[in-house]
This record gives C-alpha cells, structure tokens and sequence, in this order.
C-alpha cells in the first residue's frame, strides 16, 4: 500500500511547479506589456516629433505672412490701384513676396486686392478678374475665418482650417498637390468682405518629407479637419478609411464634450488594418486642426515578446524537470522511515477483522497508538483535574459558610486538606495597580490568578488550604502549629511578608497583605476573611505595598462639622480652578481635598460619599456649560468601578484621568468655539462700521460683553489687538478708494474717522511707505486728477 507515498510525491511536484509556472507567466506578461508599452510610447514620441516639424515650418509661414500683411507698404498698397506705371511700387511688393520665399519652403506667394482688381505675385502684375484663380481667391474671401490653412489641386481647394460656420467643401478625392496659407487684409473677424488677400502656397511633397521616411515603427500621415489623408495616395487613403472615420469620431466627441480646450487631443487604439491587428496612435493640432496618425503592426510590437514567450516555456520545462526528479529521490527518502514505523504498527494492533484498505499509512499507525493508551491513564487525568476543582469549589463553600466543621472533617482526607491545627489564620491579597505600572485595570484578573499559583507554590502544603480567588482578593487559610496570639501573629506576618517580597520580585507589581486574628475552629473563617479585607482599608491612610493586621487597624472619628466646613471650602476652590480650565491647579487641590478627607475617615463609606459629592458637584459644572454628562462618564459603569478603588493613588488617578482630563477638554473646546465666534461677530462690526466712530466700548454695548473681555478674546483669536486691526482695515479701505473712486483725499480721511487730513497721510505712509496721492498716481498711471488732490492733501503731486 502506497497511497501515501503517492500523496507525498504528488504534494511535492505541486509544490515546485506551482512556482515555476506562475513566475513564468507572470514574467512574461510583464515583459510583453512593458515591451508593448515601451513600443507605444516611442511610437508616439516619434509622432509628436513629426508633428513638431511640420507645425515649425507651418508658424514660420504665418509668421511670415503676419509681418508681410501689416506691413505699412502692404497698408498702402490696398488702398489705391495699381497700374504698370506704379512699377517702383509694384517692384516694392514683388521684393517683398521673393523675400517670404527665401525665408521660409514657399514655393508661390500672391497678394490680391479685392477692392481694385490687382493681384501681385514672383513673377508680374496682374488683372483679378483675368487669372485663372480668381474664383478661388473669391471663395477665400467668402470664407468666415480671417487666417486659415487650404489644401487641393490647383483648382479645386479643400478646407483644412475651417471652424464651424465656415464654407464646408469636400475633402478631395486625390491627394492634394498643395497646401495654401490664406490671410485677408485686414484682418477681421468674421468678415468676408475684405479689401485684399495674402496667399502663401507651399507643395504638399516638402509636407510629406517632414514626415518619418522609412519609419521601422509604421507608417504616419496627416488627416485635415473632414477627416481625410490628403497627403497620401488614393489607394493608402482608402485603406485607412475605416480608421480616419474612427479617428473623426473620437476626435469630435472630445471637442463637443469640450475636453480638447488648447491641448492637443492624443489617442490610441486597435483596428484591423489589410487584414492585420495594428495599433493606431493619432495628435491633434491647436494650430490648424490636423491630426496627425501613425499606424503600426501588432505583429511588429510584440515579435520580442514571442521570443520571451519562448525561453520562458524552455525555462519552465527544465524546471519541472529538475522538480520531478527531485520529488521522486526525495518522497522515497522521507517515505521509508513511515514504511518501518507501519509495519511495526501492524504488529502490536490486534486483528480486529476492519477492513482498512482505504486508509492510508499515517491513519492506521495513529490507530494503533490509540489501541497502545489505556482507560486507566484517561481515567487518572480526568480525576486529577476533577479534583483541582472540587478542592477549590469546598474552599469556596467554607469562605462562604457553607461548610460546617464536620462536613470538612469528612472531606479532608479524601482532597488532601490539612487535618491537624492549634489555630488558624486568614490572609487576603489584594493588587496595589499604581499609575506608573506596566499594567492596566483590565489584568487585575490575570494577575490575580498568577498570584494564586505562586502562593501555593510558596506556602507549604501541611501548612496551608487550597488558595482560591475571591471577589477581587487572593485569600489563603493558613494552618498554624501553636496557639499563642503573638507567635501566631508572626507567623501570619512571615508567610505574608514571603508572598509579598517574591511576588515584586518575580511578577514586578505590588500588593497589599491584610492579616485575621487566630482562630481556633473552620466556623470562625467567614468571620477571619471580614477581619483580613477589612485590614487591608488601612491602604487609603497607609499607603501601598504594606501588610498590616487587623488588630493594628485602628478606627478614628474626625471632628464631624469643621471636617466637612473645610472640605466645602476646597471643594468649592476646586471646582473653580476647573471652570477656569487650570488642570494643574484643580490636581494640587484635590490633592489637599482628599489629604484632609482620609486623614479624619477610616471608614471605607466615611470617605467613599464626599468624594462621590465631589464628582456630581464637578457634573454639574458641565452640565451648566451645556456639556451632556455621559460625554464626560461612561454612567452607572464607571461609578461602579469608582467605588471599588482602594488606595489613594487609584482615586487619585480616577478623578484625573475619568474626570478631569475629559471635563477640561470639553470644556476648552467648547469655550474656544465661543471665542471664535465672538472674535468673527466684532471683525464684521468692524468690516461694516469702519467708516463710523468705531471703539472697544461700543462693539461691546452692540455684542452685550465686557470691553475688557472682549479685548482678551479679539486678540486671542485673530493675534492682533482691537485698535491695530481697525486701523489696518481702514488703511486697506483707504488703497481700495483711492484706486475705485473719484473722491479727494481729505475727502477719504475724513470717511475713515481721521481728524484732519495731515493725520491720514502720516498713517497711510507709515503703513504703505509712500502718500495717498503717490499710491493713486501709480494706481491712475498718471491720471489728470492726481495734481488736483495731491495739492488739494498739502503734498506734491
């Protein structure tokens, strides 16, 4: 039977060629995306390249064309004929128009005059109305753009920078021989009317060789606005259609949707081109509305990812190879100590008839080791733990006075309790969590119950009861060989003193020890245990870490009235530190508060109420404030947990962290809100009252606060002072009517409260560093009326 082992070589083989396969795909389709990406963005940078070429050449022509066209001898010219007796003129333009064509790839320039029937170009002067252009040059000026592009054969143009509104034409059905530039003289929007026209003419073959000649990466042309490749020949156009038309789309859904703005609309996608998967990338042009297209193969872009394709399968089958051969010599190898431990097995496991033939070995060699455990060891494990319980469950009955004397007489044998004392003696343990300490209330718990181990590995057995934990003490009865009050009592104080020191020393946190008197029989435990917590209330005038015994703690009466007098009186001094928000001051006085208090009460209740009366008198500050209290206490919950705190240092902490700390943050914030509205009410007094008598004393009797309150808060909240942020204001207000309105300057000073006119001169140079009728002078760049005021301020304009 190997149905194990085959699982064990079937897991190995998954286990390393899972891996294999999955870093190969993944490494392959990460390397033929990035080589894909690489491609595209190469394509496309090639593209804008392109396109910068051809656009540089294209705005050298406008350029051109502008200075040409509002030149003062092209001004002149347009508004008188021109016959061959104004040679020197004519001379002149043809000068000019030879020029544009050596400065740039024009090939023929013309200059027409729409007006008076002439038109100039390189080679004469001629008739309008006699070339053979002449209806062109009509149908360019009924065009509604005043500069635009045109391309077409000599006789029939196609519009390539048409906006809507204008003449649409349809885009020709032969590539265009050349492309024109078309400037009306002069130049206003919308016309068609003009005087003359400026026509610039360069061939479509030096266009098509700024395109990438011989490009590896595909094939680029240009559509003009119909969405027609005019450069390209008839039969390449008609292989692109379907692509032009998906590139019009796209191009004119972003221009509606309103997405191409002054930026070039840029797009990529596929299409099948001759049969073929290509990725098409195309630009738009802002200068003419072109787009500009490059076109390349699928196939071309991802041939070097079919080589990676390739050596990562190569890859991945050695691999797997290695892995098999692996598995194989390995599975054997860890399988034969399972094959020795299953024939063993079957030896010592009785023939009990099953039929275990699809199992595999591990189930029938864990079979016969549970034949191999006997009831009997069960059995002993079960009644040890049954027997931890029980003793502590009767320990629990006899704390509680459950349990007379006899009935433990008769259990005692049976859970090892001790059966011979002269006295007896309770200690109960109780955990002194200090404010400082690595632990939290929440592990009083857990820490508890490690306490509760380490006693009863400290105290021996013939000398102690089972320790149990009850209610939120440690309590032990202690089993003593002598019957004397004092002896007794030492012995309670060593094992004490021995719990106390190794528990700090081991565990790292302190504890408190409180000690019964000697008792004789069990009857007397509930009434120890009462003795023992009762000793441990001496923590609240004693402090932590102590061990004191019952008849050491001694019960004081305080001296009733004045006690409490004076506690009103700290009381009252607390609660207004705190409505002052002075958490440091409110901590010193609760400090003094409850030194008074523990040192006149023993009493666990003596001490307990005053402080309770404390903490509602503290509620009720925020309740005034109109702070909910459950955002300050978490209710009943946290009252409950208040009167369960023992030592002064956990009240302490209690009040600071549960009452004070959440009182004084609500409160503040609270309070800084009121600030900061306060502070916005006087700045809009201030923003609508700055031309009026506008004072402290007066913003107060409008807002019914105290000056000097608001004076407190105004300059809290905004960081300046009252005074300083209304002659600020004002001074801002003074630049915004010296620049918006006619009126003088005495005239503004006196609208801003100023007693004479030298006093708001001396305030507006000292704040800005020049004089109200040097700032209007610069802000009028040196508008008439500045003289006029500036003599009118006393100052010199």
């Amino acid at each position: 039977m190997h149905k194990y082992l085959t699982r064990l070589l079937m897991y190995s083989l998954l286990l390393g060629a899972l891996p294999a396969i999955l870093i190969g795909v993944i490494s392959y389709y990460i390397a033929a995306h990035d080589i894909k990406n690489k491609v595209n963005e190469a394509n496309e940078q090639l593209l804008a390249q392109t396109q910068l070429r051809v656009e540089q050449t294209l705005r050298s022509m406008e350029m051109s064309a502008m200075q040409f066209a509002t030149s003062s001898l092209v001004k002149a010219a347009m508004d008188k004929p021109m016959t061959a007796e104004d040679f020197r003129d004519v001379r002149s333009l043809m000068t000019e128009l030879f020029q544009l064509q050596t400065q740039t790839i024009i090939n023929q320039a013309y200059l027409v005059n729409l007006e008076h029937n002439w038109m100039i170009n390189h080679q004469a002067l001629e008739t309008l109305w006699d070339h053979p252009e002449s209806a062109e040059f009509l149908s360019y000026a009924r065009n509604g753009r005043d500069f635009f592009w045109s391309s077409g054969s000599l006789n029939s143009v196609g519009s390539l920078g048409r906006t809507p509104g204008a003449e649409e034409e349809e885009a020709p059905a032969n590539p265009a021989d050349m492309i024109r530039l078309v400037q009306k003289i002069p130049m206003i929007p919308g016309s068609t009317t003009p005087k003359g026209l400026l026509v610039l003419q360069i061939s479509a073959a030096d266009i098509r060789s700024l395109l990438t000649p011989d490009n590896a990466l595909g094939t680029q042309y240009i559509l003009d606005r119909s969405g027609s490749a005019f450069l390209s020949p008839v039969e390449e156009m008609r292989h692109y259609e379907a692509i032009n038309l998906r590139i019009s789309s796209q191009v004119s859904r972003l221009s509606e949707e309103g997405a191409a703005g002054l930026e070039p609309v840029t797009g990529f996608f596929y299409s099948e081109l001759n049969g073929h998967k290509a990725g098409i990338t195309y630009r738009t042009s802002s200068l003419n509305g072109w787009t500009y297209v490059s076109a390349v193969s699928v196939a071309d872009i991802t041939r070097e990812s079919s080589k990676i394709a390739w050596a990562t399968v190569l890859a991945c089958l050695l691999i797997l190879t290695v892995v098999l051969l692996l598995s194989l010599l390995g599975t054997r190898h860890m399988y034969r100590p399972i094959r020795r431990l299953l024939e063993f097995s079957k030896g010592i496991a009785p023939g009990d008839g099953l039929d275990r033939t699809g199992q595999n070995e591990l189930e029938q060699i864990r079979e016969s080791l549970q034949f191999l455990s006997t009831s009997r060891n069960r059995l002993d494990k079960e009644m040890k733990s049954q027997t931890a319980h029980l003793r502590e469950f009767y320990m629990l009955k006899l704390f509680t006075g459950q349990m007379s004397d006899d009935e433990y007489m008769r259990k005692s044998a049976l859970y090892g309790f001790p059966a011979q004392w002269k006295s007896l003696g309770v200690l109960a343990l109780q955990i002194d969590l200090m404010p400082d300490s690595r632990f939290q209330e929440q592990d009083r718990e857990l820490l508890l119950f490690a306490v509760n181990n380490m006693v009863e590995e400290l105290l021996p057995a013939h000398s102690r009861f089972n320790p149990i934990l009850l209610n939120d003490s440690q309590v032990t009865l202690l089993a003593l060989e002598t019957d004397d009050q004092e002896t007794g009592k030492a012995i309670l104080y060593s094992f004490a003193e021995t719990v106390r020191s190794q528990v700090a020393h081991y565990l790292k946190f302190q504890v408190s020890i409180g000690l019964s008197r000697p008792f004789t029989h069990l009857s007397g435990t509930v009434s120890a245990y009462g003795e023992s917590v009762a000793a441990l209330k001496a923590r609240i005038n004693l402090g932590t870490d102590i061990i004191v015994h019952y008849d050491d703690f001694v019960i004081r009466k305080g001296s009733g009235a004045a006690v409490y007098s004076r506690l009103k009186l700290v009381e009252e001094q607390l609660a207004q530190s705190v409505r002052e928000l002075k958490p440091h001051k409110a901590e010193e006085e609760l400090r003094e508060y409850m030194g008074m208090l523990l040192d006149e009460s023993s009493d666990r209740a003596e001490y307990h109420i005053p402080l309770l009366q404390l903490a509602m008198r503290l509620l009720e500050i925020a309740q005034d404030q109109g702070v909910p209290v459950h955002q300050v206490l978490e209710g009943e919950k946290e009252i409950q947990r208040f009167l369960r705190l023992q030592t002064r240092e956990e009240l302490l902490q209690w009040f600071q962290t549960r009452l004070f700390a959440p009182l004084i943050q609500l409160l503040t914030e609270r309070n800084e809100h009121q600030y900061t509205n306060i502070a916005q009410q006087m700045a809009d007094i201030i923003h609508s009252h700055y031309d009026k008598e506008l004072s402290l004393e007066s913003c107060a009797a409008m807002m019914h606060f105290h000056p000097f309150y608001l004076s407190r808060v105004f300059k809290k909240e905004m960081g300046i002072a009252f005074s300083d942020y209304v002659s600020e204001y004002r001074m801002n207000m003074a630049k915004i009517l010296l620049q918006t309105t006619d009126l003088k300057i005495a005239e503004i000073g006196a609208k801003l409260q100023y007693k004479n006119n030298s006093a708001f001169i001396r305030s507006f140079r000292k704040v800005h560093g020049i004089t109200p009728g040097q700032y209007r002078e610069h802000a009028d760049k040196g508008g008439g009326s500045t003289a006029q005021d500036a003599a009118e301020g006393g100052e010199e304009p």
